[in-house]
């Protein structure tokens, strides 16, 4: 179990970076807009920041981002999270800028579990809604629409050809979820709601990745921003840019000298207009004149509101008109029709979440760094600061705790879990800037000018119940070459007791003092064997680490399963390996299991000794990270003619990779990438070259070698390149042209480089065999 408890100077950069009445300001300046509105998309970081901003704080709008994944199938450039690990980061990431933005986010999907998942790169809606299931996202966006009621919703990026197929499968689900959610005759338990408005970006979604092929439409309104943010001075865009930076594992958020004002829509079926929804209510008064029952009360509240917002700074002034425009909407609620009950009923929260703001309480909930576990014991601490203001009593704090979970004692409380309690989901379905987003909580309760009041409080973290039955095994694959003796393979854990595991027929295991030792059967046959090991009869989960500072510590889960791929594999001889990595490829560490000799180079200088090595690897966008490459790249050029072997594998064009350069001889990546990549797994691959060194020594490349491959073939392909590169493989998604710059090689003196860019880092993790034969081949010493 890891303990990321925050350090006291964390705790001391989040208060600095937290101001009250920036918080305060934030809150009554939810109380000015009735309106809200829902921006689609499919990954975190899909969202229009700047636009968000402008609507959020400029207009008062609730404002909700609808996601469809996790994100868990992108690149990663600040760590080793890939798969399920890679979401929580990405979710984390999304939810870290929705803080920013003060906005809801509505989940779609629920890591790559769930059918509707980021499976990698997808160029049109069909393919991608043949994988998702288009009647399960049109079905859960239905539910998201009629849960938050937007008056607006708007996809990020237009369906058309040449633009991402999560993109195009997002703006096609929107628009028959618009429709469906109206219908009453689609039952999902939930009532009916009608989108007022449905727009689409009147702009390309084209650039460096994406080759929108038909024009945007035309705008019928543009919305502009006016002023700067009261509360920070900043522009709008560039608090849009503030929460773009959350997104740092796709290397999100740019400093523009003139941040943007403007931003084009095209109404669907509408007509032309001076601003978004501009004739649609947008306050509590503008509510008045259509629900007559509620008139006085929606109007006194409007009233009330007004006065809160002019009175900032001052508490007490702001926490009496919050008193009495609380006490209207409570009267108002009621009254209100169906079709606006629910602005009422946001509104009393909003109204109760700015009270307690105005109070200055400060509420906390300090919890320990590792989670609860079922059947364990965890001890957290609540605290209240003295009010700010006066007409406050009656404070008290309690926690909101999942089923199986109880609480004793004051303000420091002991958590005990039952033995049953269950894990908490890894992925929840939203979160919210008005809190309640932890399985493990807290409800503030306070009397404020005369009102009983509460809000949600949410810990320090999230605050989760964890699995019991942890383990680490160390290492947890295994790649063995077949027609050898069948060596036991050993691993050490963590686990408190002696393991057991349901074994195949003829593998056999003990274990001791944790050390587990796993004998295959004489004569393994070739294939990956899964091992999930027990405790206490209970299946192990492996729990993995890692913290940031922009999201704190990210816990991902996973069973614990030792996994043993036999496989036909020959090394080549004399190998000794130079390993250049910098993000989330961990080719090194399966090139060590393979049983070469793999030394890390951390540091480079154009003086930098490489003769020690045969070969270096330069792992996947590594470039991006490693500005030491390429001020030492004449030494690794040297490198080669001197006879070493350089592999380069998939590298972007905009992060590092300069055509003439970087590589031997000009190659060039081409551009936009959606050009320039094979999205089907099972595409079709023709050799080239099929005497070719590379494919043959010290393992021969046949159709076998290509099957079994997760995700895609490729990406980021050479779209040109100078003698003496020759490429050696070609290949396409369906109805597409050959692409030939998946794997390209060329001598250069007594040497080699190979531009790599298959997906092979992917499959090495899926253990893919065919990854570990062409691998084996590239990095082989030169004859």
């Amino acid at each position: 179990m890891t303990d990321t408890s925050p350090t006291p100077q964390e705790r001391l950069a989040r208060d600095e970076g937290d101001p009250a009445l920036v918080r305060l300001h934030r809150a009554l300046s939810r109380l000015g807009s009735v309106l809200t509105m829902m921006n689609t998309g499919a990954h975190p970081d899909d969202e229009h920041s700047g636009l968000l901003a402008w609507l959020r704080f400029g207009r008062g709008m609730r404002t909700v981002v609808a996601c469809s994944t996790r994100g868990e199938g992108g690149q990663n450039v600040i760590g080793a999270e890939r798969g399920a690990a890679l979401g929580l980061l990405r979710t984390r990431e999304m939810e870290e800028a929705a803080r920013v933005l003060d906005c809801d986010v509505a989940w779609l999907g629920f890591g790559p579990d769930d059918p509707v998942h980021d499976f990698g790169f997808s160029k049109d809606g069909d393919d991608t809604f043949a994988r998702w299931g288009e009647d399960l996202v049109v079905a859960r966006l239905v539910r998201a629409i009629r849960q938050y009621r937007p008056d607006i919703v708007l996809p990020t990026f237009l369906d058309v050809p040449g633009q991402h197929g999560h993109h195009r499968a997002m703006t096609r689900a929107a628009e028959t979820a618009i429709r469906l959610a109206a219908d009453p005759a689609h039952d999902d338990g939930l009532a009916p709601w009608t989108v007022a408005r449905h727009y689409l970006p009147a702009w390309s979604g084209g650039g460096g990745t994406y080759d929108d092929e038909v024009p945007p439409p035309d705008a019928t309104v543009t919305e502009r921003a006016a002023g700067r943010d009261p509360a920070t001075g900043a522009d709008w865009a560039r608090i849009g840019e503030w929460s773009r930076r959350r997104h740092a594992s796709q290397g999100m958020g740019r400093w523009h000298d003139t941040p943007a004002t403007e931003w084009p829509l095209h109404r669907v079926g509408g007509v032309a207009e001076a601003r978004v929804a501009d004739d649609l209510p947008q306050t509590l008064g503008d509510l008045a004149a259509l629900e007559p029952e509620a008139a006085g009360a929606l109007a006194e509240a409007e009233a009330a509101c007004s006065a809160a917002r002019a009175a900032f700074p001052d508490r007490d002034a702001i926490l009496a008109a919050l008193a009495t425009a609380a006490a209207a909407l409570e009267r108002a609620e009621p009254a209100t029709g169906e079709t606006n009950r629910h602005r009422v009923a946001l509104k009393r929260r909003q109204v109760a979440v700015a009270a307690m703001e105005a109070a200055g309480l400060s509420p906390r909930l300090l919890v320990p760094g590792d989670d609860l576990r079922a059947g364990g014991t965890a001890e957290v601490q609540a605290h209240v600061a003295e009010p700010l203001a006066s007409e406050v009593s009656d404070v008290h704090i309690d926690l909101r705790l999942p089923e199986g979970v109880t609480a004793t004692g004051g303000e420091s409380i002991r958590l005990s879990a039952a033995e049953s309690a269950e894990p908490s989901p890894a992925f929840t379905d939203g979160w919210s800037p008005l809190g309640g987003n932890s399985p493990v909580g807290a409800v503030l309760t306070a009397t404020l000018h005369g009102r009983a009041t509460r809000a949600d409080v949410n810990p320090e973290r999230p605050f989760v119940v964890g699995p019991a039955a942890l383990l680490a095994p160390s290492p947890d694959a295994f790649v063995r070459g077949i027609g050898g003796p069948s060596a036991p393979l050993v691993f050490t854990h963590d686990g408190a007791a002696p393991l057991g595991a349901d074994l195949p027929f003829g593998w056999s295991m003990e274990d001791a003092d944790g050390r587990a030792v796993i004998t295959p059967p004489v004569g393994a046959e070739p294939g990956l064997t899964r091992i999930v090991p027990t405790l206490d009869g209970r299946p192990a989960t492996r729990e993995t680490v890692t913290v940031h500072s922009h999201t704190g510590a990210i816990r991902s889960r996973e069973e614990a399963a030792i996994r043993v791929l036999h496989l036909d594999l020959a090394l080549p001889e004399g190998a000794r390996i130079g390993w250049i990595g910098g993000g989330s490829d961990r080719t090194d560490l399966w090139m060590r299991r393979m049983g070469l000799d793999v030394t890390d180079i951390d540091g480079l200088a154009p003086d930098t000794d490489l003769s020690g090595f045969t070969a270096i690897v330069v792992g996947v966008v590594a470039l991006a990270s490693r500005p030491d490459v390429r001020s030492a790249i004449g030494r690794i050029h040297e490198f080669v003619r001197n006879g070493g072997t350089l592999v380069t594998l998939y590298q972007r064009p905009d992060q590092g990779w300069d055509p003439q350069t970087v590589p031997p001889a000009p190659l060039t990546i081409g551009t936009p990438s959606l050009r320039w990549r094979v999205t089907d797994e099972n595409a079709a691959v023709t050799l080239l070259e099929p005497d070719h060194p590379v494919l043959n020594a010290p393992n021969r490349i046949g159709p076998a070698d290509w099957e079994g491959w997760d995700k895609e073939r490729g990406l980021y392909f050479a779209s040109d390149w100078d003698e003496p590169y020759v490429p050696l493989l070609s290949m396409s998604d369906a109805g597409e042209g050959p692409l030939k710059g998946a794997l390209v090689t060329g001598r250069f003196g007594r040497g080699r480089h190979s531009h790599v860019a298959l997906n092979l880092h992917h499959q090495l993790d899926r253990m893919v065999p065919g990854a570990f034969r062409l691998l084996a081949n590239l990095v082989a010493p030169e004859a």
